[in-house]
């Protein structure tokens, strides 16, 4: 490859080499070129110097050259042709770089109803259990494992749903997931592939969960929800498969499934030969009462239960779980196998010890007393500024259903809200077919008592603004 006739003979390119490294100037040369066009500093379509002119520029040989041209045009970096300069391959060069991330907002006052006090969590316990962990676990622990999850932790978990919640499983049924969102996308991965399409969602309902049952390629059938929980009903007028539901607290309205209604919804299941799916997010948090059991222990080959420790601890544990009917184990274990291979098993065998060790239920004893008394904070706050908001829900879970009076349209309270600082979400957010009432869903577990009093001042102004707003276009 001959360029020293090329006009292009006396251009410069900035390369050094290091004479007194190991490293051969051959090779060198090779990868300051090639991290050169990499990195963007030589840009596609770029003429490079002639083999003669960058050997004298350099100081070596120019078959030293002629040898680093002819790799990189091997590697597809340069394009060589006889008679024509070197040049960088128009199809190469600097990846683009990435939008830079905007920060997450942190908002003036957080109101989601979604969230628990993850400032709670107590760190030195987790980390007691965590060391205990690594210090005990046997060296079979550091392998994939069952699919399912650690037995150790499968076991603590049957034993402390069984207590506390009523659940009737063993280990064998049990599957440790990465969260609520995981465990429900394997359910319903595993109900397509045992032949079933469609899954009935409460209306309203969790949008991000709606949204991960219908990418998990079953069709999520809205079945109306009332006073009661689940319209079941409607549910057997629709006819879908399985259906998922929160009967010990239902998100978003507050209400609890009736025992009426309980009874007629595993009648539904049996006569249809469907599955229930339970989600009991929030059921550890009930504070006028003893919470009711899980429909899981009433028919345990009918309920698949789904829970996780995203409420009960923090969100960034990713620690959920399922206890699935015999009739799905293999097909989920095989869902699992061909998508994760194993869950991670660290915070599992960390999350067994701090069940065994009793700090889970030592933690929940803490957090329903301090979730009572903002809850209580939340609710005469409401009753003291915005009097006309009419409170609904159970004395449970995490967040409170507040009702805005008639004329008040919940999307202008809402973006008055969000641009005065607030975090909360709407009613009819989390509907589908159904036309709710315009409503606010407030949580009240991340706010100290007295940041929730002045949120609730704050949404006040927010409400009356709106209002205001509405009189004067008239």
């Amino acid at each position: 490859m001959d360029q020293s006739a090329q006009p292009t003979a006396t251009r410069e390119l900035l390369v050094e080499l290091d004479r007194a490294a190991s490293e051969s100037l051959s090779l060198q040369l090779e990868r300051r070129l090639r991290t050169a066009v990499q990195e963007g500093r030589l840009k596609p379509g770029s003429v490079l110097p002639s083999t003669r002119a960058l050997a004298a520029q350099l100081g070596v040989s120019r078959g030293l050259v002629v040898g680093a041209y002819a790799q990189l045009g091997a590697e597809g970096y340069l394009v060589l042709r006889q008679g024509a300069s070197a040049r960088v391959a128009p199809t190469v060069g600097a990846p683009a770089k990435p939008s830079p991330q905007a920060r997450e907002a942190q908002p003036r006052y957080n109101l989601r109803p979604d969230l628990p006090d993850y400032a709670a969590f107590p760190r030195d316990r987790w980390l007691t259990s965590y060391r205990a962990a690594l210090k005990c676990a046997p060296d079979r622990e550091l392998a994939y494992g069952d699919v399912r999850g650690s037995i150790a932790l499968r076991a603590a978990l049957v034993s402390y749903l069984g207590r506390v919640r009523g659940v009737s499983g063993s280990a064998e049924n049990a599957f440790v997931c990465g969260g609520f969102a995981q465990a429900i996308g394997l359910l319903c991965s595993a109900l397509r592939r045992s032949g079933r399409s469609t899954i009935g969602v409460e209306d309203p309902g969790h949008a991000v969960i709606r949204e991960i049952v219908a990418r998990s390629g079953l069709r999520p059938v809205p079945v109306p929800v009332d006073e009661e929980g689940v319209d079941v009903a409607a549910l057997d007028a629709a006819a879908p498969d399985a259906v998922l539901v929160t009967p010990a607290h239902q998100f978003p309205t507050g209400v609890v499934l009736s025992p009426e209604r309980r009874t007629a919804l595993l009648e539904w299941a049996e006569r249809r030969n469907a599955i229930v799916a339970e989600d009991d997010y929030d059921a550890d948090f009930r504070y006028d009462r003893a919470p009711v059991g899980a429909l899981h222990g009433l028919a345990p080959e009918r309920v698949a239960y789904l829970g996780s420790a995203s409420k009960t601890l923090a969100p960034t544990l990713r620690l959920g779980w399922l206890v699935a009917p015999t009739t799905l184990v293999r097909t989920l274990a095989d869902e699992v196998l061909y998508t994760v291979i194993a869950p991670p098993r660290l915070e599992q065998l960390a999350f067994a010890d701090f069940l065994e060790r009793g700090e889970l239920d030592r933690h929940l004893r803490r957090m329903r007393l301090r979730y009572r008394r903002r809850r209580d904070t939340l609710v005469a706050a409401l009753a003291r500024e915005l009097p006309e908001v009419e409170v609904r829900g159970i004395a449970a879970g995490l967040h409170v259903l507040a009702v805005l009076p008639p004329g008040v349209v919940e999307a202008r309270v809402l973006d008055e809200a969000r641009a005065r600082g607030i975090a909360l979400y709407g009613l009819s957010e989390h509907a589908v077919r159904q036309r709710p009432e315009n409503a606010l869903l407030l949580g009240y577990a991340v706010a100290a008592e007295a940041a929730l009093r002045v949120a609730v001042r704050e949404l006040a102004e927010a409400v009356r603004a709106v209002g205001d707003a509405r009189g004067s276009a008239r």
